[in-house]
């Protein structure tokens, strides 16, 4: 079975815990989930993967992390064609415009966002957030093969 990877940036641990959320998900459709600091893996590892999830709080002015997703993410736009993704971050202030940015930079792209839109929360997730995480998880293991 091809893993289901989920890919993220966290600085306050809030991603990462909503990463591992959405491997839960992945584990309840019998899926083979694999999170990763995004720091650790190179666009390629992605290559022949059809569905999985991208993961980035906001940070500055509504925006990627720089130092880390944002190249991560440049380096993958031109292979997102045909791709599913899913998109998940937390945030602390502001309307969630990096999210929107972040999709439509996808979809540009040719990628199609699972569950049509990125999951956000403020904070840390809540149980509201955590079920629409496990449900990203489940689309992601279903949409592997």
């Amino acid at each position: 079975m091809t893993k289901a990877y989920i890919i993220y940036w966290s600085g306050t641990g809030n991603t990462e815990k909503m990463a591992n959320i959405i491997a839960d998900g992945v584990k309840l459709a019998g899926g083979e989930p694999e999170v990763l600091d995004v720091s650790t893996v190179k666009p390629e590892l992605l290559d022949g993967v059809k569905a999985y999830a991208l993961g980035c709080p906001s940070m500055g002015a509504e925006q990627l992390e720089e130092s880390s997703m944002e190249p991560f993410v440049v380096d993958l736009l031109p292979h997102v064609s045909g791709k599913q993704i899913a998109l998940f971050g937390s945030y602390g202030w502001g309307d969630c415009e990096w999210m929107r940015d972040w999709e439509k930079r996808l979809q540009d792209a040719g990628a199609t966002i699972l569950g049509t839109e990125g999951v956000t929360v403020l904070g840390e997730p809540d149980s509201e957030t955590e079920e629409k995480l496990i449900e990203i998880g489940k689309l992601i293991a279903s949409n592997l093969d």
